[in-house]
């Protein structure tokens, strides 16, 4: 019998959480249209040409997440042509004076190691803190693999509990530790400077600034990247997108670039389709939409179809003033940075994030700045350097050199605007990269800037939030965006949420496309994918064993 409606889903949006529950439901059966405004699958996990020979990342560009999740061997990407490389030391911290740098492998033993080098009591307190967040950890990352749940949440973190040393005085200090600040928790357990410095400027990359109260997790997650590791797809990061896109059509599903959705249609409170910006209409009783959640309801569904209290919430979420921005740029030759000399060939200390921050301090008062409207006058910077592991991203003998900043307002004070000062404020992002590495001065062949305002006009990020919404405790698990949104279902029937605007939040990730997938087949009682309905939680189990034999020093 033949059907009443075109798709069965409609996913507004192709960036990789909506390609990702487009997969899967193309994989249960489902007959899905993906509908992309730009020419160019990604949203924010994208790469283009946009300084001709040169595969340039237009947004994230590290891929640590999704490799605790099982989207990669679900959708068989790697035989869509994703092929990932290990960023391996996946992060490298040069001391400001040149005297010597950390790094920070997948091995733990190797890592502990490189912190000796800079203080030996800082090297045994990183095995102490591996012990006490990597349990802690994995039951918040099985957390992230499901729909989010008051439950689920506290019960597996209370569950974790006891694999570390028991007594009420630990579950209190467990507590503590998760809703304190990041800050005051690196200053606890680091007495380096190089060691706070690192760690601060990693854990800042979620949003939250050092010493935000509930934030102190984005410090002791990032325990898990003993064995989830950092990689880079070959090719640049829209590779993994655009393996995404071909696997999807492959099950049968269609993507249609160069359509920008102009409204989702509802009738009678129920999702009917969606319409285009040049008047088709496409329909579906189901549309998931992979868009920021205030461009979802305030201009595709429109006010007229959300209660006035709904409206009045979601003017109220926050999306913040910004938060960083990038320089990306072709370059004669690579950083040879004081702390590691390579005379501009490739090193390890190329491999991953190359955290420039001279101390914890120094983040604070680039956060100050921010606060003020201010571009921060001395930016902290991660440097990536992709070329130095990928021939495919530059010439022969040339370089990519990507520098991502924080922190810079969206709107600015003094009422300045982003197109005044773009050019001004990158030149003091590149200062940073030449007090580090100063054989860089002078071999930038050309740059592409992204200010907070340009990432809104490029890729829907509202504000310049490469998070959609701040990463702050209370609008995170079931209260992101609105707890009564946080389930991926919303008050329309056959409506949908998912991208970072939801659980469990932005980076490349795809966990939250996976969760809503399962729940748009829960609802629609369509048989779950198979064989992998259990992936994420073997994933999750293998993960853990995996991650305690590798963190057993002996």
């Amino acid at each position: 019998m033949p059907s009443s409606t075109d798709y069965d889903v409609i996913v507004v949006g192709g960036g990789h959480n909506g390609l990702t529950c487009a997969g899967y439901l193309a994989k249960a059966g489902k007959r899905v249209l993906v509908l992309e405004r730009r020419p160019i699958v990604g949203g924010a996990v994208c790469t283009e040409e946009v300084i001709p020979g040169y595969k340039i990342d237009v947004g994230s560009s590290a891929h640590i997440m999704i490799h605790l999740t099982p989207i990669v061997r679900d959708l068989e990407l790697e035989r869509y042509g994703l092929e990932y490389i290990d960023m391996d030391p996946y992060a490298f911290y040069p001391l400001p004076d040149g005297s010597g740098a950390i790094y920070f492998y997948r091995d733990v033993e190797r890592t502990c190691q490189s912190i000796a080098t800079v203080s030996p009591r800082d090297a045994e307190a990183y095995r102490r803190f591996l012990d006490f967040w990597t349990p802690l950890n994995e039951a918040v990352f099985d957390v992230f693999l499901n729909p989010p749940s008051v439950t689920r949440l506290f019960g597996k973190v209370a569950s974790s509990i006891p694999c570390l040393p028991r007594s009420e005085q630990k579950v209190l200090e467990v507590t503590r530790r998760l809703f304190t600040s990041y800050a005051q928790l690196i200053e606890e357990t680091f007495e380096s400077e190089a060691m706070r410095a690192a760690m601060t400027w990693l854990a800042a990359q979620s949003g939250p600034p050092p010493d935000e109260i509930g934030a102190g997790d984005f410090f002791g997650w990032h325990a898990m990247l003993h064995y989830s590791g950092a990689k880079h797809p070959r090719g640049g990061s829209g590779m993994l997108t655009q393996a995404m896109a071909r696997s999807l059509k492959a099950m049968g599903g269609e993507v249609v670039l160069d359509a920008p959705v102009r409204r989702i249609i509802v009738n009678n409170g129920k999702v009917q389709g969606v319409e285009t910006a040049d008047g088709q209409r496409y329909s579906a009783p189901i549309v998931v939409s992979n868009a920021h959640v205030l461009t979802t309801f305030l201009q595709l569904v429109g006010p007229e179809h959300l209660s006035a209290e709904l409206v009045r919430r979601l003017h109220h979420i926050r999306i913040g003033n910004g938060f960083g921005m990038t320089v990306r740029c072709a370059a004669e030759e690579l950083p040879d940075y004081s702390a590691a000399r390579s005379y501009g060939r490739p090193h390890e200390s190329h491999h991953g994030l190359q955290l420039l921050s001279p101390s914890m301090n120094y983040v604070r008062r680039a956060y100050e700045d921010y606060l003020r409207g201010e571009p921060s006058r001395d930016p902290a910077v991660i440097a990536m350097t992709f070329s130095a592991i990928d021939p495919d991203v530059a010439p022969p003998g040339k370089h990519t050199v990507f520098l991502w900043a924080q922190y810079f307002p969206y709107q600015l004070s003094g009422n300045r605007h982003w197109d005044d000062i773009r050019e001004s404020v990158a030149d003091s992002i590149l200062e940073v990269l030449y007090r580090y590495a100063p054989n860089m001065r002078g071999k930038i062949i050309d740059r592409f800037i992204q200010t907070p305002l340009d990432l809104e006009r490029r890729i829907g990020l509202l504000r310049g939030n490469v998070m959609h919404v701040e990463m702050s405790f209370d609008q995170m698990f079931f209260f992101r965006p609105l707890p009564e949104l946080a389930g991926y279902r919303t008050p329309i029937k056959g409506l949908y949420l998912t991208g970072a605007s939801t659980h469990p939040g932005g980076g490349v990730f795809g966990a939250s496309g996976y969760n809503t997938a399962r729940v748009v087949l829960a609802d629609t009682r369509t048989r779950r994918w198979g064989p992998i309905a259990l992936g994420a939680g073997a994933l999750a189990a293998g993960a853990v064993l995996a991650g305690r034999k590798l963190l057993r020093l002996g």
